[in-house]
């Protein structure tokens, strides 16, 4: 796992793809703070989200304590390597063009949120002049109550 300015420790949630459907109405509530890149390590290094995107497509991810990343979404699996750059969590997968950067916010103790804000990681943090634009939503299974289904975002 890495840790620096603009090669770090990540998933997208957390291994979000590039092909995925991004809500364009989803901006973050201004109750919410982004997690530091620290927070981000300290709740998702050695974890497994389970979660699912604005589509409702089911998704699983694996942040390994190395780097690594393992994305699964139905038969489809593909592996690849987390960081946190620039204060966004990011996934970059192995020979697949899918993933990027995004921002994460928790909406509970056990669930977190993510927004797209760039497609790598040499250009996260994204524009300062766009939003992030909310994509998914995950928990940690076993760790107390999930992400309720149905949460306005």
């Amino acid at each position: 796992m890495r840790l620096s300015t603009h090669a770090a420790v990540f998933v997208s949630v957390i291994g979000l793809t590039a092909g995925l459907p991004i809500s364009a109405g989803h901006a973050l509530d201004a109750s919410r703070q982004w997690l530091a890149g620290s927070a981000i390590v300290d709740a998702l290094s050695g974890k497994t989200i389970e979660g699912s995107y604005a589509s409702g497509r089911a998704f699983i991810e694996r942040y390994l304590p190395d780097g690594r990343v393992e994305y699964v979404e139905g038969n489809r699996m593909i592996g690849g390597h987390w960081s946190v750059t620039e204060g966004t969590l990011c996934t970059i997968y192995d020979n697949d063009p899918t993933g990027g950067c995004f921002r994460v916010t928790r909406a509970g103790a056990n669930c977190f949120e993510f927004y797209f804000a760039a497609r790598t990681e040499a250009a996260a943090p994204g524009p300062e002049d766009r939003k992030p634009k909310w994509t998914a939503r995950g928990s940690i299974p076993g760790e107390g109550a999930a992400c309720q289904d149905g949460a306005d975002v």
